[in-house]
């Protein structure tokens, strides 16, 4: 996957429409609403199709080329209109060439009749980088997924099934790479009987290509300066596809039958995450916590890093984590900025060597509004504080409260949030799952999800999970005067953080070993010694060798890890008949057995996010409801595979050790 995209490069005309410089092309005609409604929301039929819904109901559109989302505006204006109150609309646009923010608020500037739907996208409209970007509104009622990259490696990642295909891209002539059978193709493989397509070229090779992919196309009458557009409808493939089909044990399970009812147990980041993804889709969510408040254990910290650690391989993990990120950098909008969270930025310091050379191939990879290096000089002047080295710094990321986000996250009628619950065992019995505290049964659902860190494995279906607890204590300063200069975080083996409630964050020690969350000096000693390592000046600033280390106030709180150090997010099987079933991997690892796999019907996993959770945790409880509901995951199949609770099961299978 490319690491970094290519803004769209913008030319104004003497009306101050835009122009792509790569593709000479316009964006949109002069007439761009009444050519969006007829060519794409007639020819779909989706006012029609919003009005009959059912309650509770989803409609899935998917688009080639973004641009500057006149199509989605137009289609969310009609779909709030029509549909009824709780039905959802999700879109999915694939866009090679993101506009900037100023390009992209520029150009809507030309239709304030929409600004009711577009000021909500500008301003979300942060962190958009390659890959699957998510974006909500409406409470959740209207999804937005940007596939920022080229279409036909983007397509080919997406897992789920499209109603309606709006094909937007620039005109064939102009953009011919875009327009191939490999593309039709990949809308074929995403579409089911009945799926819908519109495309204002009528071009003859397009229709051809299209009618060859299994769409029955016809010409009709086009608007403005076009005679003629397309629109058509899927009818089968023609031929089986080409690709493999999904492993079974990667495969969606069954959908849960019965009430739209889910127990979440954890009330951390990765289990609010959950809860608020599932209560905006319509679920009823009890939210199970043995602690008197959301966020008592490793989210209650005062202060969390969105610290980006990447590889400029393009890994799971770094696909993750640049998703993810987004995805929480977009949330943290709804939150009030300076008490509960800072977009003040992240510095990671080049320490070493080593770390400069990362750090360089890095910048080389990545975007520059994501990532870019500065000199000791520009990084003190951006600190605010005199530091031994450069760094790399990320310009959008910040430090953030987490009980905030969290209690944010839980703050929805159609969540219930049970404190004081420390379930202690889950029994399945009349298609419910019901939890139990000792010998007191404290809720039953169709649905749950187990969101409590390691303490999953304490659970008999998921004690074979490879979760392992890692504890981590921070260190709170009190700031100074010449301290609250800090204008960034810094990190290097540790961090330090802006001022919040006129304490500093410092952290944070690992300790692989011990079980006691009593905060000792010894860690806060620690501490203070990585703080050294990141800015003599701005331990001089804190007048550290005034304050007895006996004085320091420090947190303790267990990090929950898995040895790939990738989340443990998805449906859980039955472990022994999981075994039995693919038996033959343990001879010959290239098999793909047809047995569908033995699901546990409706448990599910959100947990081992170590020190990322801010960052993970929040896309992978859409990732859950995503499965629940059997809509397209927010992330590519692999990265969702690479997730999956399966893949331990499947590796000691292979290897001999089931």
């Amino acid at each position: 996957m490319p690491l970094a995209s290519h803004p769209a490069q913008i030319d104004w005309d003497e009306q101050g429409h835009p122009r792509s410089r790569a593709y000479d092309d316009v964006y949109f005609a002069r007439s761009g609403l009444e050519e969006t409604h007829h060519v794409f929301i007639d020819q779909n039929q989706l006012g029609a199709r919003f009005a009959a819904l059912p309650a509770g109901g989803r409609l899935v559109i998917g688009e080639t080329g973004f641009g500057t989302g006149l199509n989605f505006f137009c289609a969310w204006q009609v779909f709030l209109g029509q549909a009824p109150a709780t039905a959802r609309l999700h879109f999915i646009s694939v866009e090679k060439y993101p506009l900037s923010h100023a390009d992209l608020s520029r150009a809507l500037a030309l239709w304030p009749q929409l600004d009711a739907f577009t000021r909500p996208l500008l301003d979300q409209y942060v962190a958009i980088h390659p890959g699957f970007q998510r974006l909500i509104f409406e409470s959740g009622r209207v999804t937005l997924t940007l596939l920022i990259g080229d279409v036909l490696e983007q397509l080919p990642t997406l897992q789920g099934s499209v109603d309606a295909w709006f094909l937007d891209g620039f005109a064939p002539a102009k953009n011919p790479e875009m327009w191939t059978p490999e593309l039709f193709a990949q809308l074929a493989r995403l579409a089911v009987p009945g799926t819908t397509l519109a495309t204002f070229t009528s071009t003859g090779w397009v229709r051809r290509g299209l009618k060859a992919a299994g769409f029955r196309m016809k010409r009709v009458p086009g608007i403005g300066n076009k005679w003629h557009v397309l629109r058509g409808v899927f009818e089968a493939l023609p031929q089986a596809p080409s690709e493999p089909p999904v492993k079974p044990w990667f495969a969606r399970p069954p959908q849960v039958p019965g009430e739209r009812r889910a127990l979440v147990i954890g009330a951390g980041l990765a289990g609010c995450a959950t809860a608020a993804s599932l209560a905006a889709r319509g679920w009823q969510v009890t939210l199970l916590e043995r602690h008197a408040t959301v966020a008592a254990e490793a989210s209650g910290n005062p202060q969390g890093v969105l610290y980006l650690k990447l590889s400029a391989h393009g890994t799971a993990l770094s696909q993750l984590i640049v998703s993810g990120f987004g995805h929480t950098r977009r949330l943290l909008q709804r939150l009030h900025q300076g008490q509960d969270w800072e977009a003040c930025g992240v510095l990671q310091l080049a320490f070493d060597a080593k770390e400069a050379l990362r750090q360089q191939a890095l910048a080389e990879a990545f975007d520059a509004d994501l990532l870019h290096l500065l000199d000791r000089e520009q990084a003190s002047a951006r600190a605010g504080v005199e530091l031994a080295s450069g760094g790399l710094f990320f310009p959008e990321a910040g430090w953030v409260h987490p009980p905030a986000l969290c209690r944010a996250q839980a703050d929805h009628p159609s969540i219930a949030l049970q404190a004081h619950r420390e379930v202690l065992e889950l029994r399945r019995h009349d298609g419910q799952w019901h939890a139990w505290e000792g010998d007191h049964l404290v809720a039953s659902a169709p649905v749950a999800v187990l969101a409590c860190a390691a303490q999953v494995t304490a659970f008999g279906a998921t004690q074979a999970l490879p979760l392992k607890r890692i504890r981590g204590q921070i260190t709170r300063l009190p700031a100074t005067a010449a301290s609250a200069q800090l204008a960034t975080v810094v990190c290097a083996e540790g961090y330090v953080a802006p001022p919040r409630d006129g304490e500093h964050t410092l952290g944070a020690s690992f300790d692989f070993h011990s079980d006691d969350l009593t905060p000792t000096q010894a860690d806060n000693q620690g501490n203070l010694g990585l703080l050294q390592a990141i800015s003599t000046d701005l331990g001089a600033r804190l007048a550290l060798a005034r304050q007895p280390v006996e004085a320091l106030q420090g947190r303790a709180a267990f990090r929950c890890t898995s040895p790939d150090y990738l989340p443990i997010v998805g449906p859980v099987a039955d472990l022994a008949a999981f075994n039995l079933a693919y038996e033959a991997l343990a001879r010959d690892a290239r098999q793909v057995p047809e047995t569908a796999c033995p699901w546990l019907e409706g448990l599910y996993v959100n947990s081992g996010h170590g020190s990322r959770g801010l960052i993970t945790a929040p896309l992978s409880g859409e990732l859950i409801a995503a499965w629940l509901d059997n809509e397209p995951l927010p992330v590519p199949a692999e990265l969702a595979e690479a997730c999956h609770p399966n893949r331990f099961f499947l590796r000691r299978l292979i290897r001999g050790k089931a």
